[in-house]
């Protein structure tokens, strides 16, 4: 039997070369399974430009050395695999702006574009390929262009390719308006989920004894479980699409072994997102057991218990696996699962099958299948509806803590393990191809509020709950249910 995880606090204690210019690909294509190659080839082997390959793949290299490899020069330009791995993983060397700073100083000296007179029919070979590769870099990173430091190495570098060329201040205009546009549209969803989580109070609220509720139930709310599946998906991919893929990252900064004196984002470790989500499964938990624990009466219960079977049955079908995990942990919480008389009016076995689908033998060998199994309906997909796919979140974070964790990010010779990054690029790359799709379903904002609002109980508050329904069975059973009852209620 599952309980409900405390995601929180795991997280907190926790792992080629192209020619001419490249076409312009959606961020989507760079992180498709069959768009993101990790396989990096060259024609040699061995050491070249102070990268090291073996058997035609980059495995490590001088920070400086895959700095350089981020540069493009008039006829080169690095793989979209490269550049997104590179920047995703450089963070835990340099900071962003420290990078692009080295970057534009590079492409400054490279290019003489310091010189009195410009070589136009270079930079005009060159310009385009810088552009793409800012244009990459806030696509996919818009959050590092948060600092004003960012937006000045952008605009310094088009004021030095712009004499050349007039069209390059339209595109850097785009290039800018594109980025605050998406940091407003971001800035504007993180600011909704502070203001409902502000406006939550996750305390258990006035307890009486039964009736009446609480509040309202689910099943006056919302009736219909596939109507309530798919206003969670909702819920899930709007708070996934606020997560950057560098939060991956930056939540398991470790001191770099060649700078000891300080650690990357030391001031901030720049999670909010990622850590917004993990208490949304955990609030969604604790909304089950206590839809389940509210009611009077046995028949009552049993029924909220079977609709939320078929609710997270419909996740499971809807490829929504996240919400299908909570709403099972929060079935398993004990004060539910011990609540026996009212299981027994229950028909339990499509909640076996759902169980059995998530069950953490083996690695969660089962889950694992499923997961392949929606990732192929989704590359295959014909509709948004068949594209979802929303991983079981905390072992997402578990597989990159403990990847993280098992491989070293320096070698002994102090390069970077870039072979590491290539997987951990390969992980998060289709995590983002994931969250970038568009929920096909009509937004409910009764049910959506009330999903986020709704007053839930505490672990205390769900156990008196419990007891209320059916008394306690054992001496600790009753002695715990005498204690709840005088510190709750005031009641001996």
């Amino acid at each position: 039997m599952f309980t409900c995880l405390n995601l929180i606090g795991f997280r907190l204690n926790p792992r080629g070369f192209q020619e001419g210019m490249p076409q312009t690909l959606s961020s989507t294509s760079m992180f498709t399974p069959c768009g993101f190659s990790p396989h990096l080839h060259t024609s040699k082997e061995g050491e070249q430009g102070g990268l090291i390959f073996q058997d035609g793949n980059l495995t490590s290299a001088s920070l400086d050395a895959l700095i350089q490899h981020l540069i493009p020069t008039t006829d080169y330009y690095p793989e979209k695999a490269y550049i997104f791995t590179f920047l995703l993983s450089s963070r835990l060397f340099i900071e962003p702006h420290e990078l692009l700073s080295r970057v534009c100083h590079k492409c400054i000296e490279q290019q003489r574009l310091d010189d009195p007179v410009l070589d136009k029919a270079r930079i005009r070979k060159f310009g385009p390929k810088i552009l793409q590769l800012l244009t990459e870099w806030t696509e996919t990173f818009p959050y590092d262009f948060q600092e004003e430091r960012m937006i000045g190495h952008l605009k310094d570098m088009i004021h030095r390719i712009a004499p050349c060329d007039e069209a390059y201040w339209k595109k850097m205009n785009q290039l800018l308006q594109a980025l605050n546009q998406k940091l407003a549209t971001l800035s504007h969803g993180q600011e909704g989920i502070v203001k409902i989580s502000t406006a939550v109070s996750d305390k258990l609220v006035a307890f009486k004894t039964k009736p009446p509720s609480i509040q309202r139930e689910i099943l006056s709310v919302c009736s219909d479980p596939y109507t309530l599946a798919q206003q969670l998906t909702h819920v899930e991919l709007e708070r996934l699409s606020h997560i950057g893929p560098e939060e991956f990252v930056q939540a398991f900064v470790h001191k770099d072994p060649l700078d000891g004196t300080k650690t990357c984002f030391s001031e901030q470790k720049k999670t909010s997102n990622l850590e917004a989500y993990v208490k949304w499964f955990n609030r969604l938990c604790y909304l089950v057991a206590t839809e389940i624990c509210m009611p009077a009466k046995k028949k009552q219960r049993a029924q909220v218990i079977e609709f939320f079977i078929d609710v997270a049955r419909e996740c499971f079908n809807i490829g929504n696996f996240n919400s299908l995990m909570a709403i099972i942990s929060g079935m398993n919480m004990s004060p539910v699962s011990r609540l026996k008389k009212t299981w027994s009016k229950v028909k339990t076995a499509k909640f076996f099958i759902l169980e059995h689908q998530m069950d953490p033998t083996g690695n969660f060998y089962n889950y694992r299948t499923a997961l392949r199994g929606a990732a192929h309906r989704s590359l295959t997909a014909h509709s948004n509806r068949e594209k979802i796919v929303i991983p079981f979140f905390s072992l997402l974070i578990k597989d990159i803590y403990f990847l993280n964790e098992g491989c070293a990010n320096r070698l002994p010779n102090g390069h970077v393990n870039f072979e590491k990054f290539l997987e951990l690029a390969k992980q998060v790359g289709e995590f983002i191809t994931w969250k970038q799709v568009e929920c096909p379903f009509e937004q409910d904002p009764n049910i959506i509020h009330y999903l986020h609002t709704a007053p839930i109980f505490t672990e205390d508050g769900l156990y008196l709950a419990s007891y209320e329904s059916e008394s306690p069975e054992n001496q600790t059973e009753k002695d715990r249910w005498k204690s709840l009852r005088s510190t709750i209620l005031g009641k001996t």
